[in-house]
């Protein structure tokens, strides 16, 4: 999803996927690293003894590893019914070494590519309607998880909003949520759901309006987006988990190159739902 980053890291990273292999009794293959922000995560397909499967590396600084998205991907196989369909995690390790911590996560290999390599969708996607029909299944699915975690927290919503949006949240209708849900985390025209670090609760519809913002310059996509969650996106309730997911795109734009490029259609998308007397009640 993301450039390789600073060689420094990049060796650091492809040593401790050794170290990892070495450990788990997988074998490293040459190529397809996939690349997690400034280099925190490392995915690439392994050998085992009885075919191929996916390793993903994932590392913090010493003491600061634990917390929502460590946890994330364990807490996910443990919770979600197999109903949402998504790779099965078959098991973890976890090292400390030279000041870092790492996490190796073994998981069954997913044969289907993701819709697009960037969480940005920039062309038509040809998904069968079977695949629309998947993706609502498994929403509805996960939405009745329970859980503690927390993909977006109130306090958040209370603050950012207002100041990115212009608009005062009202009353918050919570739901179990994917947490990011982008065009790079879907595979198709095979459904699976990808990368559980941040799932958790969020605001009634935050998931269907991040994958809408990203489909932006795929305006084809983007209208079968609104018609497919207009049941949730159409509501004072949804309207929230919009704006939410608005305001996370405009607050990343100054560091992320992909929210940077979507950053004026969020705004003329947000003009249009500043119109909407539905968009969200004043609070008080």
């Amino acid at each position: 999803m993301f450039t390789a980053p600073e060689p420094a890291v990049r060796d650091r990273m492809l040593s401790a996927r050794g170290h990892a292999c070495a450990l788990m009794g997988l074998v490293e293959t040459t190529g397809g690293e996939v690349w997690g922000y400034a280099g925190r995560t490392l995915s690439a397909a392994v050998h085992t003894p009885t075919g191929v499967a996916w390793l993903r590396l994932v590392s913090d600084p010493q003491g600061k590893s634990g917390g929502k998205l460590w946890e994330g991907p364990r807490e996910a196989e443990q919770s979600l019914p197999p109903a949402v369909p998504r790779p099965r995690l078959l098991g973890l390790c976890d090292w400390s070494a030279d000041d870092w911590d790492y996490r190796a996560e073994h998981y069954e290999i997913v044969t289907t590519p993701p819709v697009a390599k960037s969480p940005v969708l920039h062309r038509q996607a040809d998904l069968p309607d079977t695949w629309w029909q998947d993706l609502h299944r498994a929403l509805a699915h996960l939405a009745l998880v329970g859980t503690s975690r927390q993909a977006v927290r109130e306090q958040y919503i209370r603050r950012r909003v207002p100041e990115f949006t212009g608009i005062t949240p009202g009353e918050i209708t919570w739901t179990t949520a994917h947490g990011d849900l982008h065009w790079a985390n879907l595979t198709g025209p095979a459904l699976t759901l990808l990368d559980w670090e941040g799932w958790g609760t969020a605001p009634l519809g935050y998931d269907a309006a991040t994958l809408y913002l990203h489909s932006l310059p795929a305006p084809d996509v983007a209208e079968r987006i609104r018609k497919e969650f207009a049941h949730v996106l159409d509501t004072p309730a949804g309207r929230i988990g919009e704006l939410t997911a608005c305001t996370e795109i405009l607050q990343a734009a100054a560091r992320v190159p992909f929210y940077a490029e979507l950053a004026d259609g969020v705004r003329q998308h947000l003009s249009r739902l500043k119109g909407s007397r539905s968009a969200a009640a004043p609070s008080g």
